[in-house]
């Protein structure tokens, strides 16, 4: 049978760790996560609260926006976090951001259009572009730009730009001046814009801005799985500009019918579980603080300054040229599971690591007591 080629993508190396993780614990091994961007707590006792107490009514389609409380709930956080008063016909209730991505990419480019996006990034936005026969053009940042691109970075010859802060893997955010830069440098140039804000809520003290903030001729993207621990349940949702909507609902209608419906429900109780998120995100500072008073000690020396999310992001040029190789020897070695950069970084990535403490804290120190005797005996 013929394959396609835009269907040859390269795979999600985190992906490939975890199996190769999952085949060791399936041999009797303990295997520390630090790979996969993913809490390890539940979604909130709300949210399991409510879906427990819908399972006896239907759970059949919704709208294919979503459902209207949820859309209205999503709107009431962004004027509690940002002070937006944003319309809840705006929003658009997807499955997982990665739905979003998929409907934003097919609401704003035709195939052969070329998407700018900052290296390292997240490696499925240029898989699902490749998938969907657009062209992903990497902009190298740098680490005194602390990984994010620059207004003067920006390809005059691209049709779409995609910014992430906190971004992945680097956790380091876009102040609201520089957010306001990017912007306005992408609508000089006439390309359409595209803010992947899946960590907000993940704050260390830098704050966090969304580019609704300085710009609505915007996609906003964002997604119930990090700060809310939702990551299974597959519901994220977009803000899109007014005159965008019915297209990008016509899409949903036919690619997707709706978001799941279980998943929608425990989401909109989620909204109002703050106390809880907040709980997780105090485990996640305890977190950053120790691997960033460990890491350096154990060797990894060389770290963006993680100011969101819950990744640190390592250059190991000094220790390796082949991260993939690397990381493959740490599983082996020290049972922790960690993600070589070639995921984020097609052109450095050989020389990056990331390093994922969304874990519990116990989990997290023993892996830094793993890593540190394997570093001492190699």
């Amino acid at each position: 049978m013929k394959q396609s080629r835009r269907g040859q993508v390269d795979p999600f190396i985190v992906m490939d760790v975890m199996e190769a993780a999952r085949r060791a614990e399936a041999q009797g091994r303990h295997i520390i996560h630090m790979e996969v961007g993913q809490p390890s707590t539940p979604a909130p006792a709300g949210a399991r609260r409510a879906l427990a107490a819908a399972l006896d009514r239907p759970l059949g389609y919704t709208v294919a926006l979503g459902l209207p409380e949820l859309r209205q709930g999503i709107a009431a956080l962004y004027r509690r976090w940002y002070g937006l008063d944003l319309d809840p016909a705006r929003v658009v209730v997807t499955p997982g951001s990665s739905g979003a991505f998929i409907l934003a990419f097919s609401a704003l480019f035709d195939a052969g259009d070329r998407v700018a996006l900052g290296e390292p990034g997240y490696p499925s936005y240029r898989q699902i572009l490749r998938a969907m026969s657009l062209e992903p053009v990497g902009i190298q940042t740098r680490a005194e730009d602390r990984y994010q691109p620059r207004p003067q970075d920006l390809p005059a010859d691209v049709q779409g730009l995609i910014l992430a802060s906190p971004g992945n893997p680097s956790g380091t955010v876009l102040r609201r001046d520089e957010l306001a830069a990017l912007s306005g440098r992408a609508d000089e140039l006439g390309i359409s814009l595209i803010s992947d804000e899946i960590y907000h809520g993940l704050d260390y003290g830098a704050g966090f801005h969304s580019a609704l903030e300085v710009t609505d001729q915007v996609f906003v993207i964002n997604s119930f799985s990090k700060y809310f621990s939702m990551t299974g349940w597959r519901v994220g949702w977009m803000v899109v500009p007014e005159a965008m909507v019915r297209t990008v609902e016509r899409i949903a209608q036919n690619m997707f019918i709706c978001p799941p419906h279980a998943s929608q429900t425990a989401a909109l109780a989620a909204l109002d579980c703050i106390e809880e998120a907040e709980a997780n995100l105090s485990v996640y500072a305890e977190n950053r603080r120790i691997m960033l008073e460990r890491l350096p000690q154990i060797g990894f020396t060389r770290i963006a300054p993680p100011e969101g999310a819950f990744y640190i992001y390592a250059d190991v040029s000094n220790l390796t040229e082949d991260s993939l190789g690397f990381c493959a020897e740490i599983l082996d070695k020290a049972g922790v599971a960690v993600t070589p950069g070639l995921d984020f970084d097609p052109r450095r990535g050989a020389q990056t690591l990331r390093f994922s403490y969304a874990r519990a804290t116990a989990e997290i120190a023993e892996g830094l007591d793993r890593l540190a005797r394997f570093m001492a005996a190699r």
